[in-house]
């Protein structure tokens, strides 16, 4: 009698623990069909692997090869107003935008070394940009760092202007072609605060 409750039993928690799996996997297969691998439920992943982002692609590679150039490019002008700048609402948006840019070109190059790709060199730069991207020449350059006083102000502010419509421009493309989260991440923080320093140039420019 005995064997025979304790079969019953065996035989009811083989039953109880399949529809557990059952579901379980159900459950599993439904995260991994519609979440990014952030949520950490699969149990074939490590800890580490499924809270990884989702792997790069194109878009967040040209990304990164774009920007690093062109917040380079920004450093240089912003390092140019101490000196030269009669505002000091420009000398303290030159060192703003210096301070923002600066850490990024950091992390921009870290991707592109964990993803195995070149870090664009120091003077490098795709031509195609001066257009596209906004990017002074080296005329342009040559004229802003002769340029004193007022005359540097209203440089600065007008190349400035042109320099952040650029790379708001980029960092769209980034928002709607991205993949990789962080890179996303940063786009919007670009288009935000650049497009905010974009407004605040233009009420100083025609003040000046």
């Amino acid at each position: 009698m005995n064997s025979k409750r304790s079969l019953v039993r065996r035989t009811v928690a083989v039953a109880a623990a399949g529809a557990a799996a059952v579901v379980l996997a159900a459950c599993g297969g439904n995260g991994d069909s519609t979440a990014s691998g952030h949520d950490g439920h699969n149990s074939t992943k490590s800890p580490s692997a499924s809270a990884s982002q989702t792997p790069q692609n194109a878009a967040d590679v040209m990304f990164a090869h774009g920007m690093i150039p062109h917040h380079r490019q920004a450093v240089e002008m912003a390092d140019l107003a101490p000196t030269r700048a009669q505002s000091a609402q420009v000398k303290t948006l030159a060192e703003d935008i210096k301070k923002a840019q600066d850490p990024e070109i950091k992390t921009l190059s870290g991707w592109l070394t964990s993803w195995g790709e070149e870090v664009p060199a120091e003077g490098a730069m795709d031509h195609s940009m001066h257009e596209s991207g906004g990017m002074m020449t080296a005329e342009d350059m040559d004229k802003l760092e002769n340029a004193s006083g007022k005359a540097f102000d209203t440089a600065f502010l007008e190349m400035m202007i042109k320099h952040h419509e650029g790379a708001v421009a980029m960092a769209k493309s980034e928002q709607a072609d991205g993949a990789y989260g962080p890179a996303k991440k940063m786009a919007d923080a670009i288009v935000t605060s650049q497009s905010a320093e974009i407004t605040q140039m233009d009420t100083l420019l025609a003040k000046s």
